[in-house]
């Protein structure tokens, strides 16, 4: 199963991970990510995601292109989570890590983890 990851500006560390469309139309990758040589998604987001999830998620930045397998594994979540909510919604949110500090957030946000 291929996905795009696309990093969501409204949070840091938050990535969103979208279905690939299974057409003969898809254009060939975007390019590659000039930081870490993965390939870029080559399709638009926003027609998979519900308007209201995406100004819930901010500006999309496309991050790399994954074939997703049972066989390989994800740093921070469980590929089988990620392929049957992929299969199901066509998208799955990869929230930021607990404990991680927003120093501009709000308290108590701003002080969790400290």
């Amino acid at each position: 199963m291929r996905c795009g990851v696309f990093r969501a500006s409204a949070r840091p560390e938050m990535y969103v991970y979208i279905k690939e469309p299974e057409t003969e139309s898809v254009p060939a990758d975007a390019g590659q990510n000039p930081v870490t040589g993965h390939a870029l998604p080559a399709f638009d987001p926003f027609t998979v995601i519900p308007q209201t999830l995406q100004r819930a998620f901010g500006r999309l930045t496309p991050v790399m292109t994954l074939t997703l397998s049972e066989q390989h594994s994800l740093a921070r979540v469980r590929v089988a989570e990620v392929m049957a909510a992929l299969a199901e919604k066509g998208f799955y949110v990869q929230m930021p890590p607990d404990g991680l500090i927003n120093p501009n957030a709000v308290a108590p946000e701003g002080l969790r983890g400290a």
